[in-house]
């Protein structure tokens, strides 16, 4: 009940400025204020004023000790009142839901259109459920596939890019610099800056600063969920990521700059094999495998 009290006492502007201060830097305050900005533009329905207060005083079945309120707080009491239950629906309706996959873990969810989410090591997605079937919009970091229920437009928001679909399956990678999106099936829209490009099935599209490439695929899903990694073009560092990111490793390196492109499948169950691979194509030694770290020097 406290967190309602200081909410009333600053809905109506009677915060002290040590109040105000301790009220916004509470974890909550910027939901409230946002709510309270919406929630000012509504139009609440029009009230007769001298009838609503004549109804409250007339009223004669309690007869023990009547405190009598001046008609200006007994309406402003009422409206704080209905500010607070206003708020608190359109903060649970609003709120929103996040979903995590740890490093070294996946993890598979149910949206509430019953599309199915498997989300990468290392990843996050964020929606809001309240009016979903209207507004099919969730923010990811990371990587994700997805198989949407049919409905009305599914969007994916990532830092890089955007993706827009209509019933379908499709993959999307956002990591550092990198904007990867892969259609099975149905048809997407990608947006990646001043860029727009429709996929079909079976197609995939990639983008960085540097770098641009759109191919045809004959996988049916991603082969990530079928433990294999693949990469195409890709700089060294960023391997480096995505193994302490499957793996949940430290990797330390103590060797020369690689500029060497690789393309090719590494494995994200078998981290033997994994580095294996990566010491003989960049020339490797790995030194030490010891308490989730590795350190990898020229050979």
């Amino acid at each position: 009940m406290e967190h309602q009290y200081f909410l009333a006492k600053w809905l109506s502007g009677e915060m002290d400025e040590k109040e105000l201060i301790s009220f916004q830097n509470s974890p909550d305050f910027s939901t409230y204020e946002r709510i309270a900005k919406y929630s000012s533009q509504l139009e609440a329905p029009k009230l007769d004023v001298d009838d609503f207060y004549e109804k409250v005083i007339s009223n004669k079945q309690r007869k023990p000790k009547v405190i009598f309120f001046p008609k200006r707080n007994l309406l402003k009491i009422a409206a704080i009142f209905l500010m607070i239950l206003g708020i608190s629906f359109i903060y649970n309706a609003t709120k929103s839901n996040i979903q995590i996959a740890e490093r070294g873990k996946r993890t598979s969810f149910s949206l509430p259109d019953n599309s199915n989410v498997v989300l990468n090591s290392d990843s996050k997605i964020e929606y809001v459920k309240w009016n979903w079937n209207n507004n099919r919009t969730l923010n990811l970091n990371g990587e994700a596939y997805f198989k949407v229920a049919k409905g009305k437009k599914f969007e994916v928001n990532t830092p890089l890019g955007n993706v827009a679909v209509l019933g379908t399956q499709f993959n999307v990678k956002s990591r550092n610099n990198k904007f990867e999106v892969t259609c099975y099936e149905g048809k997407v829209r990608v947006l990646f800056k001043n860029k727009k490009i429709i996929l079909q099935k079976g197609t995939s599209v990639c983008f960085s600063d540097t770098f641009f490439e759109e191919k045809n695929t004959n996988a049916t899903k991603p082969k990530w969920t079928e433990n294999q990694l693949v990469f195409s073009h890709e700089t060294f560092q960023n391997i480096i990521d995505e193994l302490q990111r499957i793996y949940n490793i430290k990797i330390e390196l103590k060797c020369s700059p690689k500029n060497q492109l690789f393309t090719g499948i590494l494995p994200s169950n078998d981290s033997k094999i994994a580095f294996e691979i990566i010491t003989t194509t960049y020339h490797l030694k790995l030194s030490k495998f010891e308490n989730g770290k590795i350190i990898l020097l020229d050979n």
